[in-house]
């Protein structure tokens, strides 16, 4: 059965149409779904009787079945959910001071093997459906305090721009004032680097944030620990970078993890100041989240601060992001690859 969340709000009015129902009935509906987190059609009261009975025979609601949740000492709360082929995939909740964030997966595992992720580990399965994705953000919103999510980071479990037309259909969901009503601006795409996608993305007149996973600025090590880079190096990327900055006259943030002894040292940081000199854009430093498949340990706080001290130094706009959900192990894939592992 299908997912009614997989529907635009005129995809609906046009089946209502086709139902001979009036099209006003869509925005009733995606007021119960989207406004009031209604999982229930018969709780839809001013629908008909014979509308909601239709629907129902027509579509599921919340197909999502949650199988297990964590929740950190900082508040970060992560969701393990199955889909309806048996799979499993992950959203977590990030409270910060003043939002309220959803991280949200776009596809069952990944097929590009970053050295440091568990995502991958358990292989590519399949691209989600848009629907699989709004069910995350829909859970997360009704299981959030005042059930409200702030902003929308796609930085869960797989790669976002390999599943493109699914994400794009679900960002203009919950961007519709119909729907979620989050802004585009609070809606961020993190893509390890899909040049294709990013030249897409660049001619959708879409405000939202891209966010590149960086994480080395030479071609040598970026190949050690991305495989993306073999095939779009780095060159490629940051010519495909300016020219997304050019058109949308948008910043771009690039992710750069830090990882003991590969790096995280001061030679690090000048290659990345000097790669990165004159772009619009910011680092976001990230101590990498230790996953024990994969043997990488954050740098110490010296070394750390060191690197974030010189970036500043060179003009370079850098932020250090807070550690968080730790004692959970909040690394994307993590709680999938143990619970598939049992």
């Amino acid at each position: 059965m299908d997912c009614l969340t997989d529907l635009s709000l005129e995809d609906l009015k046009s089946l209502l149409e086709k139902w001979g129902e009036p099209a006003y009935h869509a925005g009733q509906i995606f007021s119960w779904i989207y406004k009031k987190g209604v999982s229930d059609f018969e709780a839809m009261s001013d629908l008909s009787s014979r509308l909601k009975i239709k629907l129902k025979e027509n579509f599921c609601l919340f197909c999502l079945k949650l199988v297990k949740s964590l929740k950190s000492a900082d508040g970060t709360e992560k969701f393990l959910f199955e889909v309806k082929d048996k799979n499993y995939i992950e959203a977590v909740i990030i409270p910060a001071q003043g939002r309220i964030t959803g991280c949200i997966s776009s596809q069952v595992g990944c097929k590009f093997g970053c050295s440091f992720c568990a995502s991958g580990l358990l292989g590519f399965k399949r691209d989600l459906s848009c629907s699989e994705m709004i069910e995350e953000v829909l859970y997360l919103k009704n299981n959030s305090p005042d059930k409200k999510l702030s902003h929308i980071v796609f930085m869960g479990t797989g790669e976002p721009l390999d599943n493109y037309d699914n994400l794009l259909k679900a960002i203009r969901i919950i961007n519709s004032k119909e729907a979620l009503n989050i802004g585009a601006r609070r809606i961020t795409i993190s893509s390890c680097g899909l040049i294709p996608g990013i030249k897409r993305l660049a001619e959708e007149n879409l405000q939202v944030e891209l966010s590149i996973s960086l994480h080395a600025a030479d071609n040598k090590i970026r190949s050690q620990i991305m495989p993306i880079n073999k095939k779009y190096p780095l060159k490629d990327l940051l010519e495909a970078c300016k020219d997304y900055i050019k058109k949308t006259n948008r910043q771009i943030t690039f992710e750069y993890i830090l990882f003991q002894g590969i790096n995280s040292d001061l030679q690090s940081a000048r290659n990345l100041s000097t790669i990165l000199r004159n772009l619009n854009c910011k680092v976001n430093l990230i101590p990498t989240n230790p996953v024990k498949e994969c043997g990488l340990k954050p740098p110490n706080k010296l070394e750390i601060l060191l690197f974030r001290d010189f970036l500043s130094k060179h003009a370079v706009n850098v932020t250090l992001r807070k550690e968080r959900g730790q004692d959970i192990e909040a690394a994307c894939g993590q709680l999938r690859l143990r619970y598939a592992n049992k």
